[in-house]
Parts: structure tokens; sequence; C-alpha cells
């Protein structure tokens, strides 16, 4: 019995492209997209997160640079 001839690099590599596409479509139509007022709501809170914690770094490299400075001075007399 003859062995069944594979198909060309060319084919078999577009296949592989159009098979891709298909599944990425299918997949895609099972996402449970959020509504508008959840992006607005989780956007709210990322960009509270980050407020609060730009503030923290903030206070802890003034106050690391304070405590440098005092150093420096009290090492120079």
């Amino acid at each position: 019995m003859a062995e069944a001839k594979k198909a060309n690099w060319f084919v078999r590599f577009f296949g592989a492209i159009a098979r891709y596409f298909r599944e990425l479509r299918s997949e895609l139509k099972k996402v449970v997209w959020p509504t508008p007022q959840q992006v607005l709501r989780n956007t709210l809170i990322v960009l509270a997160c980050v407020i609060v914690v730009g503030v923290f770094i903030w206070m802890f490299d003034f106050v690391a640079g304070e405590g440098i400075s005092a150093l420096i001075t009290a090492v120079k007399g």
C-alpha cells in the first residue's frame, strides 16, 4: 500500500496559519468582556494604587535623602 503524499511546506505553513486564526476566533468567542463601568472602576482602582505607592516611594526617598544628608553633615563635622 502506497504512503499518502505530504503536502508541500507552503500548503502546510499557510494551513497552520489558517488553523491558528480559526482557533483564535473560537477562543475569543468564549471571553467574557467587562462592561464599561467595570473598566472605569478597575482603572480608577489602579490609578489610586499607583498614587498611593508613588506617595510611599516619595516619602521613603525624602526621608532617606534627609538621613543621608544628616549623616554626611555629621561626618564632615
